[in-house]
Protein backbone atom coordinates (compact mmCIF):
# COMPACT_ATOMS: atom_id res chain seq x y z
CA UNK A 1 0.00 0.00 0.00
CA UNK A 2 1.35 3.42 -0.97
CA UNK A 3 2.46 5.72 1.82
CA UNK A 4 2.19 8.79 -0.42
CA UNK A 5 -0.70 10.98 0.73
CA UNK A 6 -3.36 11.52 -1.90
CA UNK A 7 -3.70 15.07 -3.20
CA UNK A 8 -6.52 17.03 -1.56
CA UNK A 9 -8.15 19.45 -4.00
CA UNK A 10 -10.46 22.44 -3.53
CA UNK A 11 -14.08 21.70 -4.44
CA UNK A 12 -17.53 23.22 -4.14
CA UNK A 13 -20.79 21.25 -4.10
CA UNK A 14 -22.33 21.28 -7.57
CA UNK A 15 -25.61 22.33 -5.95
CA UNK A 16 -23.94 25.54 -4.72
CA UNK A 17 -22.76 26.31 -8.25
CA UNK A 18 -26.25 25.62 -9.62
CA UNK A 19 -27.74 27.98 -7.02
CA UNK A 20 -25.76 30.81 -8.63
CA UNK A 21 -27.18 29.95 -12.04
CA UNK A 22 -26.38 26.86 -14.07
CA UNK A 23 -24.92 27.33 -17.53
CA UNK A 24 -23.47 25.02 -20.17
CA UNK A 25 -20.35 26.18 -22.00
CA UNK A 26 -18.92 29.64 -21.30
CA UNK A 27 -20.05 32.68 -19.35
CA UNK A 28 -18.32 36.03 -19.09
CA UNK A 29 -20.26 36.88 -15.90
CA UNK A 30 -17.24 36.49 -13.62
CA UNK A 31 -18.59 38.80 -10.92
CA UNK A 32 -21.76 36.70 -10.64
CA UNK A 33 -19.85 33.52 -9.89
CA UNK A 34 -16.23 33.72 -8.78
CA UNK A 35 -16.52 35.86 -5.61
CA UNK A 36 -19.52 33.84 -4.42
CA UNK A 37 -17.77 30.53 -5.15
CA UNK A 38 -14.59 31.50 -3.32
CA UNK A 39 -16.53 32.91 -0.34
CA UNK A 40 -18.82 29.88 -0.20
CA UNK A 41 -18.96 28.29 3.24
CA UNK A 42 -19.25 24.85 1.64
CA UNK A 43 -15.81 24.93 -0.03
CA UNK A 44 -13.63 22.05 1.14
CA UNK A 45 -10.57 19.99 0.28
CA UNK A 46 -11.39 16.45 -0.80
CA UNK A 47 -9.35 13.49 -2.15
CA UNK A 48 -8.73 14.07 -5.83
CA UNK A 49 -9.27 10.45 -6.85
CA UNK A 50 -12.73 10.39 -5.30
CA UNK A 51 -13.67 13.80 -6.74
CA UNK A 52 -12.74 12.75 -10.29
CA UNK A 53 -15.66 10.30 -10.14
CA UNK A 54 -18.20 12.38 -8.17
CA UNK A 55 -20.23 14.93 -10.18
CA UNK A 56 -21.93 16.16 -7.00
CA UNK A 57 -18.77 18.28 -6.56
CA UNK A 58 -16.97 20.69 -8.88
CA UNK A 59 -13.18 21.03 -8.68
CA UNK A 60 -12.15 24.66 -9.22
CA UNK A 61 -9.56 24.91 -12.00
CA UNK A 62 -7.76 28.10 -13.12
CA UNK A 63 -7.35 27.92 -16.90
CA UNK A 64 -4.85 30.44 -18.28
CA UNK A 65 -4.61 31.50 -21.93
CA UNK A 66 -1.61 33.41 -23.29
CA UNK A 67 -2.33 35.82 -26.16
CA UNK A 68 0.22 37.74 -28.25
CA UNK A 69 -0.59 40.48 -30.72
CA UNK A 70 2.29 40.91 -33.14
CA UNK A 71 3.26 43.70 -35.50
CA UNK A 72 1.26 41.99 -38.25
CA UNK A 73 -1.92 42.54 -36.22
CA UNK A 74 -2.68 38.81 -35.99
CA UNK A 75 -3.49 37.56 -32.48
CA UNK A 76 -1.74 34.34 -31.52
CA UNK A 77 -2.51 31.88 -28.73
CA UNK A 78 -0.08 29.66 -26.86
CA UNK A 79 -1.02 26.05 -27.63
CA UNK A 80 0.42 22.61 -26.98
CA UNK A 81 -0.37 18.89 -26.94
CA UNK A 82 -0.88 17.06 -23.64
CA UNK A 83 1.61 14.22 -23.14
CA UNK A 84 1.09 11.00 -21.21
CA UNK A 85 2.49 12.39 -17.96
CA UNK A 86 -0.06 15.16 -17.62
CA UNK A 87 -2.42 14.64 -14.71
CA UNK A 88 -5.78 14.03 -16.43
CA UNK A 89 -5.48 10.77 -18.38
CA UNK A 90 -8.75 11.45 -20.21
CA UNK A 91 -7.13 14.45 -21.96
CA UNK A 92 -3.90 12.81 -23.13
CA UNK A 93 -2.91 13.52 -26.77
CA UNK A 94 -5.39 16.39 -26.96
CA UNK A 95 -4.26 19.87 -28.00
CA UNK A 96 -4.94 22.70 -25.56
CA UNK A 97 -4.73 26.47 -25.23
CA UNK A 98 -5.11 26.40 -21.44
CA UNK A 99 -2.50 26.10 -18.69
CA UNK A 100 -3.65 25.36 -15.16
CA UNK A 101 -4.64 22.76 -12.63
CA UNK A 102 -6.13 22.02 -9.26
CA UNK A 103 -6.02 24.19 -6.16
CA UNK A 104 -4.73 21.92 -3.41
CA UNK A 105 -3.82 21.94 0.27
CA UNK A 106 -0.31 22.91 -0.89
CA UNK A 107 -1.78 26.39 -1.44
CA UNK A 108 -3.82 26.51 1.76
CA UNK A 109 -1.40 28.69 3.76
CA UNK A 110 -1.79 31.65 1.43
CA UNK A 111 -4.55 33.38 3.45
CA UNK A 112 -8.11 34.00 2.29
CA UNK A 113 -9.77 31.72 -0.25
CA UNK A 114 -9.18 34.40 -2.89
CA UNK A 115 -5.47 34.46 -2.01
CA UNK A 116 -5.34 30.64 -1.90
CA UNK A 117 -6.93 30.49 -5.34
CA UNK A 118 -4.45 32.95 -6.81
CA UNK A 119 -1.51 31.21 -5.15
CA UNK A 120 -2.67 27.93 -6.66
CA UNK A 121 -2.97 29.47 -10.11
CA UNK A 122 0.53 30.95 -9.93
CA UNK A 123 1.95 27.65 -8.62
CA UNK A 124 0.43 25.72 -11.50
CA UNK A 125 1.80 28.23 -14.01
CA UNK A 126 5.27 28.02 -12.49
CA UNK A 127 5.18 24.21 -12.61
CA UNK A 128 4.10 24.03 -16.24
CA UNK A 129 5.60 27.00 -18.11
CA UNK A 130 8.40 29.55 -18.02
CA UNK A 131 7.12 33.11 -18.52
CA UNK A 132 9.92 35.46 -19.59
CA UNK A 133 7.83 38.37 -20.79
CA UNK A 134 5.84 41.19 -19.21
CA UNK A 135 2.10 40.62 -19.36
CA UNK A 136 -1.24 41.99 -18.29
CA UNK A 137 -3.95 39.68 -17.03
CA UNK A 138 -7.69 39.59 -16.56
CA UNK A 139 -10.23 36.99 -15.49
CA UNK A 140 -12.60 36.79 -18.45
CA UNK A 141 -15.07 34.01 -17.71
CA UNK A 142 -15.92 30.52 -16.53
CA UNK A 143 -16.28 27.19 -18.32
CA UNK A 144 -18.79 24.50 -17.36
CA UNK A 145 -19.20 21.42 -19.51
CA UNK A 146 -21.63 18.82 -18.22
CA UNK A 147 -21.56 16.90 -21.52
CA UNK A 148 -18.26 15.10 -20.85
CA UNK A 149 -17.11 12.99 -17.86
CA UNK A 150 -14.15 15.34 -17.26
CA UNK A 151 -16.31 18.43 -17.47
CA UNK A 152 -18.93 17.09 -15.07
CA UNK A 153 -16.46 17.21 -12.17
CA UNK A 154 -14.57 20.42 -12.99
CA UNK A 155 -15.35 24.14 -13.22
CA UNK A 156 -12.90 26.28 -15.17
CA UNK A 157 -12.01 29.87 -14.33
CA UNK A 158 -10.55 31.49 -17.45
CA UNK A 159 -7.69 33.98 -17.21
CA UNK A 160 -6.32 35.79 -20.25
CA UNK A 161 -2.67 36.87 -20.14
CA UNK A 162 -1.71 39.37 -22.85
CA UNK A 163 2.05 39.00 -23.31
CA UNK A 164 4.51 41.56 -24.70
CA UNK A 165 6.56 38.94 -26.55
CA UNK A 166 6.65 35.22 -27.37
CA UNK A 167 8.89 34.16 -24.48
CA UNK A 168 6.55 31.64 -22.89
CA UNK A 169 8.00 28.13 -22.91
CA UNK A 170 7.04 24.70 -21.62
CA UNK A 171 8.69 23.63 -18.37
CA UNK A 172 7.07 20.19 -18.12
CA UNK A 173 8.28 17.52 -20.55
CA UNK A 174 4.70 16.46 -21.19
CA UNK A 175 3.71 19.84 -22.60
CA UNK A 176 4.53 18.97 -26.19
CA UNK A 177 4.94 21.17 -29.26
CA UNK A 178 4.30 24.36 -27.29
CA UNK A 179 4.24 27.51 -29.44
CA UNK A 180 2.15 30.53 -30.35
CA UNK A 181 -0.19 29.92 -33.28
CA UNK A 182 -2.42 32.48 -35.05
CA UNK A 183 -6.00 32.14 -33.87
CA UNK A 184 -7.13 32.02 -37.49
CA UNK A 185 -5.15 28.78 -37.86
CA UNK A 186 -6.49 27.27 -34.63
CA UNK A 187 -10.17 27.80 -35.44
CA UNK A 188 -10.33 25.30 -38.36
CA UNK A 189 -8.54 22.67 -36.24
CA UNK A 190 -10.64 22.92 -33.07
CA UNK A 191 -11.74 19.29 -33.28
CA UNK A 192 -8.16 18.33 -32.29
CA UNK A 193 -8.43 20.30 -29.03
CA UNK A 194 -9.79 19.34 -25.63
CA UNK A 195 -13.39 20.41 -25.04
CA UNK A 196 -12.57 23.34 -22.74
CA UNK A 197 -10.26 24.81 -25.38
CA UNK A 198 -12.96 24.41 -28.01
CA UNK A 199 -15.47 26.18 -25.77
CA UNK A 200 -13.25 29.10 -24.80
CA UNK A 201 -11.79 29.71 -28.27
CA UNK A 202 -15.25 29.80 -29.84
CA UNK A 203 -16.56 32.09 -27.07
CA UNK A 204 -13.69 34.57 -27.10
CA UNK A 205 -12.31 34.42 -30.62
CA UNK A 206 -14.78 32.58 -32.85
Amino acid sequence: MSTVAEEQVLVVPTSEFHALGHFQGFTSEVSSYLPALLDNGHLSYQPRGKMEQDPSFKQLIPYVLFRYLGADGKPRLFQYTRGGGQGEARLHAKRSVGIGGHISTADAGAGTRHEVYREGMLRELDEEVVIETPYTEQCVGLINDDETPVGQVHLGIVHLFDVDNLNVHAREEDILGACFVPIEEILPELDDFETWSQIVVKALFG
